[in-house]
């Protein structure tokens, strides 16, 4: 017998001792017929002296049916296979005929997430409109299957938002390899979702330093490429001129002279000098992972590898024509409004800030007027003189000795508006959807400014789009728009009293009328929302008029229709 026949019959009965152990921890014997996932009834071992390739085939089968978990399947109600990962050798009709069969088992009134038959058990969990489906023998342990179903239903929200038939046709992939990692050969993985996570996104540190030093070549290589034109030009230019004799007599005498002459130095290419660190003690850190591609490029740096120097980035100082006073308007605003235009919730918080410059303008007073005529809630700094700020508008300090601090910000007033249910937003915003035929939605949206006093720059109205591969065609538009990802950006440059209002139409397929909500507004403006206004600033003692500069930011932190 030759040694590769001689590893065949080993093999052979490796595998025929293991169906056997199987078959005996169910009270089956190994003679007897067997119900275990797709074994015929009255399937017997054949005698020894039976034909190799009968007895292979024998032992092949016996152990792929002693398999616990034979599919895991994401389906819908009427049984259609999404997505589909076999453990066991299966056509696509036997596992078709399997999911076909499972709906029609389904019976109200059930208390349990399992169903038996003669050859298999289904065991199932809702996922809204899907189902989260194991198909295992009947011999296997139903906690052991409870508890993997519970992982399978984890793992499906993780890589889909939505748990939709797109949505599950769009992550098929993703899903696919997380369902390898939890089930092997049949059997369950000791692995928890942390861990699929991490094995499915397949995230090497070891990659990431090959790749920094790849980098470090190549950056060596570009540093390298680029000195040689000027290096090879410095050669051919530093050799000395040949000399054509000493006055004009002998100009053309032929005999060679030589003359004491400088010595011509050869530029080479050298290495930036190394950077010298200045190295303090300090405590360690736990999981700084990410310096260790900083760590390995400075090994090269101390061994003489040095990458291309960093272009260093000179930052340019902002010049402001802020005066020696300086006050700053600040308005934030958090508002939810719901699609038919009514205001769930309203907030408007303000501050004003005063800023000195120069200390011979510490003693001052700020005046400020309120035009506003709802009901604004002001609170003054407890440095401030309350009374006199409520009788006549005018912020200055309590002690009149005292000064106003130099050079840093001071919040001297602040002021709330909530939501009383007659404050308007300032820009509304309305959102029509409509289905038609075939899955298409059209979508009509329209802004309009609702206090005129304002001016908004820079307004992005932020549009979600349904998950899944879709079709957008925008049909008219005011300003521009952009698609980044899920999400249609639409792009207004000004809104005010005399451009107040615009329209923007399109069409996605498909699509329903939940998925363009909610809407998110942003903007920038120089006007506040509270009429607030600063009209003079004077002197506390003289009450000599002051010149003073100001800005005023409105901006909202929450802006959305739900």
């Amino acid at each position: 017998m030759s040694k590769q026949q001689h590893n065949i019959e080993l093999y052979v009965h490796i595998r025929m001792v293991l169906s056997t152990v199987v078959l005996t921890k169910f009270g089956k014997s190994w003679g007897s017929s067997c119900k275990i996932g797709d074994v015929r009834r009255g399937s017997r071992s054949p005698d020894r002296g039976a034909p190799r390739s009968e007895r292979l085939r024998h032992a092949s089968h016996l152990f792929i049916s002693t398999h616990v978990l034979i599919a895991a399947t994401v389906c819908t109600k009427s049984g259609k296979a999404l997505v589909s990962r076999q453990f066991v050798e299966m056509t696509k009709a036997r596992i078709e005929g399997l999911l076909a069969a499972f709906p029609k088992l389904m019976t109200g009134g059930r208390q349990h997430t399992f169903i038996e038959t003669e050859s298999v058990r289904y065991v199932y969990q809702p996922l809204d409109k899907l189902y989260m489906l194991l198909i295992t023998t009947k011999a296997s342990n139903i906690l052991e299957d409870l508890e993997t179903l519970r992982l399978f239903s984890r793992v499906v929200p993780e890589y889909c938002t939505q748990l939709t038939e797109a949505e599950i046709l769009n992550q098929a992939f993703n899903l696919l390899f997380a369902f390898d990692e939890i089930v092997a050969l049949g059997y369950r993985e000791s692995v928890n979702l942390a861990q699929v996570r991490s094995f499915v996104e397949m995230d090497s540190h070891e990659e990431k330093i090959y790749q920094a030093v790849r980098q470090v070549s190549s950056y060596k290589f570009i540093y390298r490429n680029k000195n040689l034109p000027s290096n090879l030009f410095d050669k051919a230019t530093a050799s000395p001129p040949r000399s054509s004799g000493f006055g004009s007599g002998f100009g053309s005498s032929s005999l060679p002279q030589t003359t004491p002459s400088e010595p011509t130095t050869e530029k080479i290419p050298t290495t930036p000098a190394r950077e010298t660190r200045t190295t303090t003690r300090s405590a360690m850190k736990l999981g700084s992972r990410g310096t260790d591609t900083e760590s390995f490029v400075s090994r090269l740096r101390s061994e003489g590898d040095v990458a291309a120097a960093p272009v260093k980035i000179e930052k340019t100082v902002v010049t402001t024509n802020n005066k020696d006073v300086h006050l700053r308007f600040e308005e934030r605003l958090n508002l939810v409004a719901g699609r038919d235009g009514d205001i769930q919730s309203f907030e408007l918080s303000g501050l004003l800030t005063l800023r000195i410059s120069n200390e011979q303008f510490g003693k001052i007073q700020v005046h400020v007027d309120n035009k506003d005529t709802r009901p604004l809630q002001l609170q003054t700094h407890p440095n401030v003189d309350k009374e006199h700020f409520r009788t006549s508008g005018v912020v200055r300090l309590k002690a009149a000795q005292r000064a106003f601090p130099v050079n840093s910000d001071v919040g001297v007033l602040k002021w709330r508006l909530a939501n009383t249910g007659d404050t308007p937003q300032p820009l509304s915003v309305n959102c029509w959807p409509s289905e038609g035929a075939n899955g298409t939605c059209d979508v009509n949206i329209e802004y309009e400014l609702e206090q005129e006093h304002l001016a908004l720059a820079d307004v992005n109205i932020n549009i979600p789009l349904p998950a899944g591969n879709t079709t957008l065609v925008v049909h008219q538009w005011e300003g521009s728009y952009t698609q980044k990802g899920k999400m249609l950006v639409w792009n207004i440059p000004l809104i005010n009293k005399q451009q107040k209002s615009g329209t923007l139409e399109f069409t996605v397929t498909p699509a329903i009328r939940n998925d363009f909500f909610p809407l998110s507004v942003t903007w920038t403006s120089e006007t506040p929302l509270a009429m607030l206004t600063a009209t003079k600033v004077t002197t506390a003692e003289e009450g000599n008029n002051v010149d003073f500069s100001q800005e005023i930011s409105f901006h909202p932190d929450k802006y959305e229709i739900v």
